[in-house]
Formats: structure tokens, sequence, C-alpha cells
């Protein structure tokens, strides 16, 4: 089967693979449709995250790469809705430098209401 990922910095030396911190083990986040996996790149650059493009990856190489690594794997089902956490860690692994630190969120206490009113209130003003 066909997964979708988010990868930063394609096609690059520095390139990773999107991951979120679930009970001290980084999860790789793979979504069956590609649709919802735009989106939730889409909701990472809300918060300020940097841009992600999705690439398509086989499962069982997928599975491979997880276990060869020590990563885990989440499988995102279709139509699933899955919103990223409310905040970031302040510097990636694959982060060149420190100018692209991301800025955590202080008091990460919203509901998921909020959060989705937070989100839009990042991308309006993102337009400013």
């Amino acid at each position: 089967m066909k997964l979708w990922v988010l990868l930063f910095n394609a096609d690059s030396d520095n390139q990773g693979i999107y991951t979120r911190l679930e009970d001290g083990k980084n999860i790789v986040l793979a979504f069956i449709q590609e649709d919802d996996a735009i989106r939730y790149a889409m909701l990472l650059e809300a918060q300020d995250f940097p841009s992600a493009v999705t690439e398509s990856i086989d499962e069982k190489e997928l599975v491979e790469i997880c276990d060869d690594t020590g990563l885990g794997l989440n499988i995102v089902q279709e139509d699933e809705l899955v919103i990223p956490p409310v905040s970031n860690v302040e510097k990636t692994d694959w982060q060149a430098d420190d100018s692209n630190q991301l800025d955590q969120i202080k008091d990460p206490d919203f509901s998921p209401e909020s959060l989705e009113i937070e989100i839009i209130r990042r991308k309006l003003e993102g337009l400013i």
C-alpha cells in the first residue's frame, strides 16, 4: 500500500521527515490519503512550522525505515481527523542553524475549537 509522509528540505542533503513526539518516542505520521497529508502540512505551516511537501512511499519500505531507525509509525486512516500538537520543538534535528528555530507555544492548554481559532489567527497574521 502507498502511504504519504511529510518531508522538509526535500531532495537536499538536509532532508527530514515529519515526526511527532508521543510518550517520549518519535513517531512518523503517514497518511493513507494524500489530501489528508496536504491538509496536515497546511496546519503545521499555520503554526509557523517550515513548509513541507508530501511524498509517497511504499508501506513496507516505511516500516523497514522506522524499524532500522528506531522510529515509531502511526498510519492515519482515511478521513481520520489529526491535528498537530499545539507546541513544536524549538529546534529540529534537520535544521541547519539557529536562524530557523521555531517559536514554542506557551501554555498549550487549548480545546480543539480554540486550537482551530488559533490556527486561523496565525494564518491571518501571516498575511499582514
